[in-house]
């Protein structure tokens, strides 16, 4: 269906939404006048791939042939006698383009308007419009001016927003693949990785890019950014280069050094905001900070982060992907060394600047980069989490994945930081009484699995062999005589024992009597682990050149008001021979599976615009003891308009609780079903389910 507009004079201009919707009256003189414009909308979002981005705006991608088309009022154009030209403007850039008549339509390197002549109509035209493929991206102001030998008119047409173009070969964002545009770019479904590398959990995110206000907001985010404020020209010029455009948006994701979307907190308490874990889609968020004055939301962490910022570079039409580094190291020496220290007793301490998160998240961006070379096109890392400054700011990248698998740690943009994130070794050092009595160096440990999501699946695709290439052999480390290693049976379920072994192999030739320290920690994914809830100490005798297998098990009794699901453990043990009092030290981290939820939408996971569907949620009690306050809540923004809940007092072994959910989709898109389950007895939320749901136009 075409859209129609009046056209108004240019004094008359208003610059909210598309036009004014004011008529101008009658002929002017005789003259030429202008009366409508179409601006195309279904045809133009179709070609340009673009459907659904507003309703506000044209949105259209730079180096593509767009359309519009002129009513005149009274009688049709004489081109002989009177001219047209277009002119765009970009805040301070302005071009004007006269517009001309041919038979076969051709597009130059610079902006141009051309008319057909089969596009020419009784009291019509249609216009073909195109921007250089290297534009700027933003929000333009399309005007008209109409001249004659005796007068000029002008008309303020409208607005348009200009993104850029992966479908283009010339655009340094091009991505050759279309399947690959379909899952980087128009995709507003991700999954999020977390966990730890043992036991790899997945969260779904609504990138909601076609939700109203989305690429409002992100077209904002350009206007409130430091480098607008404080140089509007240059930073408009320097808007056609995505390198530019990357740094600018990373360092507008966080707030710590301007007008930035979200506000970061790991710890304490989240009362004052949304705590991290309760986010699943980029809209509520993006939306939340244009009607809050561009102030923080509040709360961040890493996943939300990196979400947030590939929401906004597939709006502006740069191929992104949001990717979990499992074991992530923070190196704030810049030694490529990450440092750990533990208790002669297997305890790990809290005192080291560096860190390891079992998992932190950032995102990939497609790019060239021919400030750089061509071996260095392609994915670069964009980390908008605010960890270390970059050139004054909280702000990591673009950095080439090549770079780093390389090890050119010269290369723009912070590259030593985010190699050693994915490669730094790790020195654990045994600590008594203030002196180091143990020390041992793991080469492996860090950037343990590298993930993103498969393309047009919910597999993950492994990314380790993209980051990490061969490493340098270190000499001169003494190999010790006793070898001590760590591992978790299988992947412990929230209710069940958890079960580890130890394995010690005595390399020397005669037997030894040996001191066993091991200890289990709590800890969140990005800090140091709390007291110890279960230890052990024995006595352990071994023979020359054997090898044992030491098996331990924490009870559920021993850790129920401890751990929650989802948690994170640190076990660490300590083999010390008595005799030569030599100690060796091997660690594991690993999460807690929790119990399932069951969703199921009846009908499908596939569903229509204001049709009703029910949805269906349960939990059942696996654990062998009574549940007290249990508590079973469903949430689905877009699909359900309040959280509900059901409660029971008392939910018995075996037994199972349930909701009957009515849910109606008012837009397209991806949503998604979101329940919890909780009780008196554990500290924080047991388990959480998520459900994604396929809304297409009834």
């Amino acid at each position: 269906m075409a859209v129609w507009f009046y056209c108004t004079r240019l004094s008359e201009f208003s610059s909210t939404g598309f036009l004014s919707s004011r008529v101008f009256p009658g002929i002017f003189n005789g003259h030429c006048q202008l009366k409508f414009v179409n601006f195309e909308a279904q045809e133009n979002t179709v070609s340009h791939e673009t459907q659904g981005l507003s309703k506000t705006h044209l949105v259209v991608r730079r180096g593509k042939p767009f359309k519009i088309t002129l009513v005149f009022d009274g009688r049709v154009l004489n081109p002989p006698s009177e001219s047209l030209m277009l002119e765009v403007r970009l805040g301070s850039l302005s071009e004007r383009i006269p517009v001309q008549f041919c038979k076969n339509p051709s597009h130059s390197q610079a902006w141009s308007a051309i008319i057909a002549q089969e596009n020419i109509h009784f009291q019509s035209v249609t216009i073909h419009v195109c921007s250089p493929v290297l534009s700027s991206v933003g929000l333009y102001h399309l005007l008209l001016h109409i001249k004659d030998s005796q007068i000029r008119v002008n008309y303020a047409l409208g607005h348009f927003a200009l993104l850029f173009n992966p479908w283009l070969k010339d655009d340094p964002v091009f991505m050759p693949l279309d399947v690959h545009i379909q899952e980087y770019v128009k995709s507003d479904y991700g999954l999020i990785y977390m966990g730890t590398h043992l036991n790899v959990c997945k969260r779904p995110w609504s990138f909601g890019q076609y939700e109203p206000g989305v690429l409002e907001a992100c077209l904002q985010l350009l206007q409130v950014s430091p480098q607008h404020l404080s140089d509007k020209h240059l930073d408009y010029v320097l808007r056609s280069d995505p390198v530019y455009i990357s740094r600018v948006i990373c360092a507008m994701v966080n707030c710590n050094d301007d007008m930035g979307i979200l506000e970061g907190r790991w710890q304490g308490s989240y009362k004052s905001g949304t705590k991290p874990t309760e986010w699943s889609n980029s809209a509520d968020i993006l939306n939340l900070w244009v009607s809050s004055q561009c102030s923080p939301v509040r709360y961040g962490q890493c996943w939300v982060f990196a979400s947030v910022l590939c929401t906004v570079m597939r709006v502006l039409g740069i191929p992104s992907r949001v990717v979990t580094v499992f074991n992530a190291a923070h190196d704030s020496d810049s030694n490529v060394k990450i440092t750990e220290f533990y208790t002669s007793r297997g305890e790990k301490l809290g005192v080291s600047k560096d860190s390891i998160w079992n998992f932190h998240v950032w995102v990939e961006c497609w790019m060239r980069r021919p400030d750089l070379g061509t071996e260095f096109d392609g994915w670069q890392v964009v980390d908008p989490t605010p960890q270390e400054k970059s050139a004054g700011v909280f702000c990591c990248g673009p950095c080439p994945v090549a770079a780093i698998q390389r090890r050119y740690l010269g290369t723009p943009y912070d590259a030593p930081f985010i190699y050693a994130s994915v490669d730094a070794d790790v020195v654990r050092l045994i600590v008594r009484d203030g002196v180091v009595v143990g020390r041992t160096v793991d080469t492996e440990c860090v950037g343990q699995q590298i993930y993103t999501k498969s393309v047009d699946s919910d597999r993950p695709e492994n990314l380790t062999h993209k980051y990490k290439g061969m490493k340098m052999t270190r000499q001169g480390e003494t190999l010790s005589t006793l070898e001590v290693s760590l591992s978790i049976d299988r992947v412990p379920v929230l209710g069940e024992s958890i079960r580890i072994s130890v394995k010690v192999t005595n390399h020397s030739n005669r037997p030894r009597i040996l001191r066993e320290n091991i200890s289990a920690q709590l800890k969140e994914f990005n800090r140091s682990p709390q007291e110890s809830f279960w230890t052990v100490h024995r006595e352990v005798h071994i023979k020359p050149c054997e090898a044992l297998l030491l098996h331990h098990s924490i009870p559920q009794f021993e850790y129920a008001s401890v751990l929650a699901g989802d948690d994170i453990v640190n076990v660490a043990v300590v083999m010390k021979d008595v005799k030569t009092k030599e100690r060796v030290l091997a660690a594991q981290e690993f999460n807690i599976s929790p119990p399932k939820i069951h969703i199921e939408v009846e009908g499908g996971d596939f569903i229509q615009t204001n049709q009703e569907h029910t949805a269906f949620v349960s939990f059942t009690n696996q654990f062998t003891e009574c549940l007290i306050g249990a508590v079973l809540t469903v949430e689905a923004p877009g699909l359900v308009p309040a959280k509900q809940e059901t409660r029971l007092v008392l939910l018995e072994p075996g037994k199972k609780m349930d909701i009957k959910v009515s849910i109606k989709a008012t837009s397209p898109g991806t949503k998604l079903l979101m329940a919890t389950f909780s009780h008196n007895y554990s500290p924080c939320v047991v388990s959480r389910c998520f459900r994604r749901v396929s809304v297409t136009t009834a």
